[in-house]
């Protein structure tokens, strides 16, 4: 061995190190980015009063004069368990919701749930519809929202609901 291959080891073992240690780092980032993702408590829906079923929101809604809320989820849906951590387990979120509206969690994977989709015109989760007693499409938004989105669009429907 010379002494040119030697003294080329200890930076070839430093380059090789550094990169173990940045790859090991980015694993470790990436599977807890990920598991915050799928995380959702164990109550999602904390405080918020959802209604049983669409079918027994109508009644309800045509009796208080309420609009329903539909929120289209799925189990496997990440930005649906994203709102459901951050957006529907939100105090603020649950008082107005609860103080102006009627709402209903349908699971889009739920087959008595297809005929509703179609009517709604839903193809994919996470989607917010809000409807008047009647049935009739107030508000729809397609994708994931934050707090202040969702908030934004209930006081557009309900400006005292804001509050």
């Amino acid at each position: 061995m010379n002494v040119a291959q030697s003294e080329s080891r200890p930076d070839q073992k430093k380059f090789f190190h550094f990169w173990r240690c940045f790859w090991l780092v980015f694993l470790v980032v990436s599977l807890a980015s990920a598991w915050y993702c799928y995380y959702v408590p164990s109550n999602p829906s904390n405080s918020v009063a959802w209604a049983e079923s669409y079918a027994a929101a109508q009644p309800q809604a045509a009796q208080n004069g309420k609009p329903i809320i539909l929120f289209f989820t799925g189990k496997w849906c990440v930005p649906c368990r994203i709102m459901k951590r951050d957006v529907w387990a939100d105090e603020q979120v649950a008082a107005t919701v609860n103080a102006a509206f009627l709402p209903v969690m349908i699971d889009v994977a739920d087959p008595n749930a297809a005929e509703v989709m179609r009517l709604y015109g839903v193809g994919a989760s996470p989607n917010v519809t809000v409807i008047d007693s009647q049935g009739n499409v107030l508000q729809q938004r397609h994708g994931g929202m934050r707090k202040a989105e969702l908030l934004d669009l209930l006081a557009a429907l309900n400006p005292s609901a804001a509050n």
